[in-house]
């Protein structure tokens, strides 16, 4: 942080402030990209097994298909309705968020980046990724209900109220990392500006 009127300053070595700072920092720069291409690695792979699977159920429908017209069987039930819906959802975004982390990969890693554009890529992608999570763990249940709707007891609850643990995990290990994230990025932003007088 330097006032306003120093940005362009040089000291007796002729360098400017951000200068200074990026040769002072470069570890710190060469960290953070490592540390972002591996997490972007992780989480796409999380990503790309939701997609894979969600891409199988859409075609692999509970209850099967209707052998004379080729419909699903459930196809006017509620259930198989947030089945579908569930199924689009948790296959669309995680398909956002294999691209975000796609685009985390593919980045420069210059230090502007790592001003906006790569945290916002990584907010949008485990936002997603976390969306993805939830719908598939909805439709899950969906299915389970379709399928055992008519067994229901005490068992088939609690293997549904299970399906929603893996959801709060998430929650739990990776909010603190998103928070930080958008509070890094957000919240001071007004250190990167310059002061208007």
């Amino acid at each position: 942080m330097v006032q306003p009127s120093f940005r362009e300053k040089k000291n007796s070595e002729g360098s400017t402030p951000q200068e200074i700072f990026a040769k002072e920092h470069k570890d710190l720069l060469k960290n953070g990209e490592l540390w972002m291409k591996k997490t972007a690695e992780s989480c796409m792979l999380v990503a790309t097994l939701i997609a894979t699977m969600m891409f199988a159920a859409a075609f692999s429908v509970p209850g099967g298909n209707d052998n004379n017209r080729g419909t699903p069987i459930h196809l006017r039930e509620t259930l198989f309705q947030v089945f579908a819906l569930s199924d689009a959802i948790a296959l669309s975004s995680s398909t956002i968020s294999i691209l975000m982390f796609l685009f985390i990969l593919t980045s420069r890693y210059t230090e502007d980046d790592f001003l906006k554009s790569l945290p916002f890529k990584l907010m949008v992608g485990l936002s997603t990724l976390f969306l993805s999570i939830i719908a598939m763990m909805v439709a899950f249940s969906a299915t389970f209900f379709l399928a055992y709707h008519d067994r229901l007891n005490c068992f088939t609850m609690l293997t549904a109220v299970l399906a929603f643990v893996p959801v709060s995990l998430f929650v739990m290990l990776q909010y603190p990392l998103l928070r930080d994230i958008v509070c890094s990025t957000y919240r001071s932003k007004f250190l990167f500006k310059p002061l208007m007088l």
